[in-house]
């Protein structure tokens, strides 16, 4: 088999281009917005598509998943996101944008739950914590390369150049999974499983619903900010537009850096220690930028902290539900998982969408509220990571 380390990289490197096809349609709404004549307080609304139609994959595929050699589903999901990622690039109006987008979801949401599953195949307990600090460090390397480069592109090109960039090197990876990945079946046994009473033998676990529910609660509280945070700070707090890729690059930078520390000391002080810090990084830095007006601190303070708390948030998370599914069973979990996840963001980004209001000039109205409700949410996921390790150390 593959080494370790290059099989992280790999995985990596797909959810790279996962994040990257996400991450960047949120900045870009204003571009796209303005092209297609969309309202700008609508922008969560092409995000949600996405969210929505990866959590209806997710479910449909979740008793499936581990009935295939990881390697070939995975390289069968990168493949179709990147397709539907290019379509977008083609989109003419708001419904073609909407529809490219439910293409992309029901892709790229499998696509996370097989990346995840392949990690907690190869990589040991004991050495989890740094694997998943590196995999998860492609929300920073998204931040620091890809979503500045999308960011140029647009500007000096057109808003559609991204979506055809990130959907080809999506394609190229697809390629690169299939040759250099090797195949992975060893969660699928000597006998055919009932993967469904496999999947209902999992949801009797009361850790798979505390951990389920804590991804609802961490991706609720995250997206009622995240796809308005482009428009917040270019309108709000008038950040100049070709200055916003520096942002989201320094941005990424840090949280990257954060990132290799925070992997290895999850191993040595465990999950609900960070999980309870990067809960009450959240509250404040929600209630300093979005609540106050005008904020305490200058944007480029608080844009990069922002997204070192969300990436400690999710990096603890994510190592303590490798934990909770048997190997049978980990890509089913990590699909039902998933779906939730895009279930939960997509119902953030419609709620915001809902509460927010957008003036003539662009500025948004409605974000202390928007974000007082996201931060009354993140305060009770602390609670149930603390369930969830309970419940796994008498498990044994």
């Amino acid at each position: 088999m593959r080494s370790e380390r290059s099989i992280v990289f790999l995985v990596g490197a797909v959810q790279f281009v996962n994040i990257l096809d996400f991450m960047m349609v949120m900045p870009l709404g204003p571009d796209f917005a303005r092209a297609l004549g969309l309202p700008v307080d609508k922008i969560g609304v092409v995000g949600g598509a996405y969210t929505l139609s990866a959590a209806i994959a997710g479910i449909a595929l979740s008793p499936v998943l581990d009935r295939f050699d990881r390697r070939h589903a995975l390289a069968v999901c990168m493949a179709g996101l990147g397709l539907g990622t290019m379509l977008g690039g083609a989109a003419t109006d708001m419904a073609t944008l909407v529809a490219a987008r439910v293409v992309a979801g029901a892709f790229g949401g499998p696509a996370t739950s097989l990346a995840l599953s392949i990690v907690a195949d190869v990589i040991p307990t004991e050495r989890r914590g740094r694997a998943m600090g590196a995999v998860m460090g492609a929300f920073s390397v998204a931040s620091v390369l890809g979503v500045p480069a999308g960011l140029e592109a647009a500007r000096l090109l057109d808003w559609r150049a991204p979506f055809f960039a990130v959907g080809g090197v999506g394609l190229l990876i697809t390629g690169l999974v299939y040759v250099a990945l090797p195949s992975l079946t060893a969660h699928i046994g000597s006998t055919r499983r009932d993967s469904v009473a496999d999947l209902r033998a999992l949801l009797a676990d009361s850790a798979s619903w505390t951990g389920i529910a804590t991804t609802t609660l961490l991706t609720f509280s995250g997206f009622a900010v995240i796809p308005n945070l482009s428009a917040f700070i270019q309108f709000n707090l008038q950040w100049p537009r070709d200055q916003l890729g520096w942002l989201y690059m320094a941005g990424g930078t840090l949280s990257f850096v954060a990132l290799r520390v925070l992997g290895p000391l999850i191993d040595r002080l465990g999950v609900l220690a960070l999980s309870v810090g990067s809960t009450l990084g959240f509250v404040v830095l929600g209630g300093a930028w979005f609540v106050r007006s005008p904020p305490p601190a200058p944007v480029w303070v608080l844009f990069p902290l922002m997204m070192i708390v969300m990436s400690a948030r999710n990096v603890a998370h994510q190592t303590q539900l490798s934990r909770v599914p048997p190997p049978a069973s980990r890509a089913a979990f990590q699909s039902l998982n998933s779906a939730v996840k895009h279930l939960a963001s997509a119902a953030a980004a419609m709620t915001a969408a809902a509460m927010l209001n957008s003036l003539p000039d662009g500025r948004l109205v409605g974000m202390s509220t928007v974000a007082t409700m996201a931060i009354a949410v993140a305060v009770m996921a602390p609670v149930l990571v603390a369930r969830t390790e309970r419940v796994m150390r008498a498990r044994g």
